[in-house]
């Protein structure tokens, strides 16, 4: 009976769709699922895209619930009427528009500018792909009241996506995500979107906005003296056919660094990404072509962003020279490592500094900002959480760093999201750093693990698609909520947070205390042995997200691998408990 109710309300927006002004090829399409495809009629048309942790994202194709020029366009349209009423009180409201490299970005871009300017918005538009980070740093840099970035990240090809920025330069947050979803509702039809807005009104951005971007991304680097000794690291980099390509080396060719290295076939700008099955450098198959390159060329570190120039993956050679993948839970720790021993060093630290981390990034992170006594936030996932913090201490503190464990990090606040330009640029001098104290970056994480603790995590994905999916991961969470484990690899639990409800609960005396952070769908499990579990609906993907977080004191480097080994067993021991594995 369900099914039945399904069907006939997604076959009522269909006809709904096939009855207003869109093109002739997307009528033919729906025509096509409602005669031969029930199954693809009801996943394009069962639900509409809502803003995420990531904004607007689907799959590309005709329909409701798909990346098309429709849901974008009236996207744009509720994002156009929020600020038109936000902003009431100004002259002149402007947005800035970039595009990644996924096939119909450069179309969904324009369309966007083009829906800003009938809505009588001044509309900037970037002359090409561009990361990310410079979306950000561009509306802060022209004044504007948002921005959008078409891309779907480290999705796989078949996606893209829609980010919407607010005036400070961060992705938009409660309430105004809320509000705009609420000024979307309230089109009630393709119809009502303006999408003849006058192309030759559109700003073109070009160079003169890359080089104040790489300006600000070379002035974050601390010791430029050591790059100047040491400029000949060899450094391979690959974009992943992102857009990556040409900023990434132009950001380590200014900071002084003349070994760099490109995979000429990684280099070419494609949507299809036909050089690997998925272009997320989370994934260790994306470094495959940048690991035989370094090999070849006996590089000391190698770095791939993704589409989108907002995450990194690295590798580096490990103690007997052979190049390992870092995951990212260590390379926000170098990362921070290297900030906070920097910014110490050099006597910047003032009592006013402060990091932030996501709930379910490694806290070895934690105990370093404890380490050189930094005030540090825990958020929840997304950057947007980080750029908030960062609003909220505007003028008062000064951020250094934050990042997540899927590879993201920021490094000052000149941008105000992820930034794999400045990271890549950061981790380079990193190198160059360790090499000055006769070290490799390998040796630095062992420094890391014996001055603080020894961590382990790891991740498991289960993927649920499509509607049925989504079912099946929301029961999951209400099964874990409704009976949560009591003890995990013979350690009790102690402590359940819960993330929706606001609350943290003591195991032991049943005492409650209330989470100050935003409602979301997460549980954590801290159990008696320092053990951390965190589950969590992806906001942007189909799947379910488990994080394991284990440590131990690690006293002698000798001893690191017995150690990781255990750390592993303990890992293990509790996926099997909870029946991932």
């Amino acid at each position: 009976m369900e099914n039945h109710n399904i069907l006939i309300e997604v076959k009522k927006k269909a006809e709904e769709w096939l009855n207003s002004p869109i093109d002739e090829a997307s009528k033919t399409a729906i025509r096509d699922m409602l005669a031969n495809n029930e199954t693809e009629l009801i996943e394009s048309f069962y639900r509409d895209l809502e803003f995420g942790t990531g904004g607007l994202r689907g799959i590309m194709g005709v329909g409701t619930n798909r990346m098309n020029i429709y849901t974008l366009g009236m996207a744009t349209q509720g994002l156009c009427n929020y600020l038109l009423d936000q902003f009431s009180d100004r002259k002149e409201i402007s947005v800035a528009v970039a595009h990644d490299c996924r096939n119909n970005s450069p179309l969904f871009a324009e369309i966007t500018a083009q829906i800003c300017i009938a809505n009588g918005i001044k509309a900037y538009l970037f002359d090409g792909l561009r990361p990310t980070p410079e979306l950000s740093f561009a509306i802060r840099q022209l004044g504007c009241q948002s921005g959008v970035v078409i891309t779907a990240s480290h999705n796989p090809k078949e996606y893209n996506g829609y980010k919407a920025y607010w005036e400070d330069g961060a992705q938009i947050i409660n309430p105004h995500d809320v509000n705009i979803i609420n000024e979307v509702k309230k089109i009630k039809s393709i119809g009502d979107v303006k999408f003849d807005g006058d192309k030759e009104k559109i700003i073109t951005l070009g160079e003169e906005m890359d080089k104040l971007y790489l300006d600000e991304v070379v002035r974050q680097s601390i010791n430029p003296e050591l790059i100047a000794a040491n400029p000949d690291i060899k450094i391979v980099y690959t974009p992943i056919h992102g857009t990556g390509v040409e900023l990434v080396p132009r950001a380590l060719k200014l900071m002084g660094f003349t070994s760099i290295y490109n995979v000429p076939e990684q280099d070419v700008v494609d949507g299809n990404f036909p050089t690997v099955i998925s272009p997320n450098p989370e994934e260790s198959a994306a470094l495959d072509m940048a690991l035989k390159k370094a090999d070849e060329v006996g590089a000391d570190l190698v770095m791939a962003s993704d589409p989108d120039a907002d995450r990194v993956g690295i590798a580096i050679r490990d103690d007997q020279g052979k190049l390992m993948l870092v995951n990212g839970h260590q390379t926000a720790s170098l990362l921070s490592y290297y900030l906070l021993s920097q910014w110490s060093e050099r006597g910047k630290l003032t009592g006013k500094e402060y990091i932030v981390k996501t709930i379910v990034t490694t806290e070895l992170i934690a105990d370093m900002a404890r380490h050189y006594k930094v005030p540090y936030w825990d958020v929840l996932t997304g950057f947007k959480f980080i750029a908030d913090i960062i609003r909220k201490n505007e003028d008062k503190m000064t951020f250094i760093g934050g990042g997540e464990e899927s590879y993201g990090f920021m490094i000052g606040d000149f941008v105000r999201d992820k930034d794999a330009v400045a990271s890549c640029a950061i981790l380079a001098e990193l190198a160059a750093w360790a090499r000055s104290r006769g070290k490799s970056m390998y040796d630095i994480i062992m420094e890391m693990y014996l001055k603080f603790s020894c961590y382990q995590e790891s991740l498991i994905n289960v993927v649920r698609k499509g509607k049925s999916g989504a079912e099946e991961i929301q029961q999951m969470m209400a099964d874990f909520r409704a009976y949560p484990p009591e003890k995990l690899n013979g350690s009790p639990v102690v402590t359940i947070r819960d993330y929706l409800e606001q609350v943290s609960t003591d195991c032991v005396s049943g005492a409650k205390t209330s989470i100050d952070l935003p409602k979301s769908n997460v549980l954590q499990f801290l159990l008696k042995d320092g053990s951390k579990v965190s589950v969590r609906p992806s906001g942007t993907e189909p799947k379910i997200k488990f994080y394991f977080s284990v440590y131990d004191q690690l006293d002698n480097r000798d001893d690191y691998k017995q150690v990781k080994g255990k750390l592993e067993e303990r890992i293990e021991a509790i996926k099997r408990e909870l029946k991932l594995i």
